[in-house]
């Protein structure tokens, strides 16, 4: 069984390996009950949020992390990756923006993901 840190991590380097933007993971344990974690990240354009979004899903389901549901992969401007313990967005710019996640969720702490980014 693999932890929700070992799946955090994993989507954080398959999104950093297609040059995702801006990626946070959010420890939302204490303040949330539906994750462990929400990893925001965010692409230029439709093709490369679907790039990120679907070498997320490859590389957890590598690990044999189950993909419990997937939504907005067909419009690409948001797409929500439900691995359980970890929820991943992929955003566009403007959506990003607009939704505010990491305001709305501002008393969770941030993870420290710079070692699993490549500077």
């Amino acid at each position: 069984m693999i932890t929700s840190e070992k799946m955090v991590e994993l989507a954080v380097k398959a999104a950093d390996s297609k040059r995702a933007e801006d990626i946070l993971v959010l420890d939302v344990k204490e303040v949330s009950l539906l994750a462990d974690y929400f990893m925001i990240c965010s692409g230029t354009n439709e093709r490369q949020i679907q790039a990120i979004a679907d070498t997320i899903i490859d590389k957890e389901s590598e690990a044999q992390v189950q993909i419990k549901q997937i939504e907005g992969k067909d419009s690409a401007k948001w797409v929500l990756i439900d691995l359980g313990d970890v929820i991943v967005h992929v955003f566009s710019h403007s959506e990003r923006t607009f939704y505010n996640l990491e305001k709305l969720w501002s008393d969770a702490p941030l993870v420290n993901v710079s070692e699993w980014i490549d500077e």
